[in-house]
């Protein structure tokens, strides 16, 4: 038994080291240069630091670009999910497999797509002149990044609540049919209700990465647009204030937490997780 014991500890040593280097140490130096100044002693200015006017300004613009991705996210994703259900196994896996491949290539990459698709002498609007249609302006603009949010992040939105409404027992739903409800009355009464923790995870899933973005706003958005996620990547990189943008990083944390504790509460079981 005792060996036993510890042979599975040892299997979770490489899982303990991981988990030192790459999650508790970088924590641990982002709170210590978010709670220092640059000689060293300790100050609460950095995390201060968000209420001034460029650093607020950029935290509620990437909270409200970040709340309509996902609610564009969301609008998408569940009649998706829907539709996804009542497919064939072998059909709808292989939707899936379509819908989550581009999701195998590289992040940046992708971005980098939608800036040449969208970009004044991009594609679309080279398929626009030939057609001898007026071009789009989108590019640099905040629809631009909402659009890259959306397109990146909806595959995060869609299998959670398809993995929550595919557990629901049709049972429930052959009943329903059989007392005479609607379809209306059982999305409502049925389908939605029973989805809430895989909606919640969606949100959790969409929102959090869409908040912290600094890729898609940088690409898409030009240097006009600058959301929280670019300044505290300019402070890293180009002012090499790594005790302010540690900060505003605390106060992201912040908002991630409570999304996390959110999803807590509505999923307690873990019932939305995909895989």
């Amino acid at each position: 038994m005792r060996r036993t014991k510890a042979l599975k500890k040892m299997l979770g040593l490489p899982y303990y080291l991981w988990s030192l280097f790459f999650i508790l140490i970088p924590l641990g130096m982002v709170f210590y240069y978010g709670l220092t100044d640059r000689s060293g002693s300790l100050t609460f200015e950095n995390i201060a630091a968000i209420v001034q006017a460029e650093h607020a300004k950029a935290l509620f613009y990437a909270l409200f670009l970040a709340l309509i991705a996902t609610a564009i996210c969301l609008l998408l994703a569940y009649p998706l999910a829907l539709i996804l259900n009542t497919m064939r196994i072998s059909t709808h896996s292989f939707t899936i497999l379509i819908f989550i491949l581009p999701m195998w290539m590289n992040f940046l990459l992708r971005t980098i797509a939608w800036q040449t698709l969208l970009e004044k002498t991009g594609v679309i609007n080279g398929i626009l002149s030939f057609l001898h249609l007026p071009p789009i302006h989108v590019i640099n603009t905040p629809h631009a990044i909402i659009l890259g949010m959306v397109y990146n992040f909806l595959p995060f939105m869609v299998l959670p609540i398809y993995n929550s409404i595919s557990k629901i027992d049709r049972s429930i739903v052959n009943a329903a049919e059989d007392l005479g409800a609607n379809g209306p009355q059982i999305l409502l009464r049925i389908y939605l209700p029973l989805s809430v923790p895989g909606i919640i995870s969606g949100i959790t899933m969409v929102f959090i990465p869409a908040l912290t973005t600094f890729v898609i706003s940088k690409l898409l958005g030009g240097s006009k647009i600058l959301l929280i996620g670019n300044v505290i990547e300019e402070e890293f990189t180009l002012t090499s204030n790594w005790n302010l943008g540690s900060g505003l990083s605390i106060v992201l944390m912040l908002f991630i937490i409570f999304n996390m504790i959110l999803s807590a509460i509505f999923d307690k079981e873990g019932e939305s997780n995909y895989l």
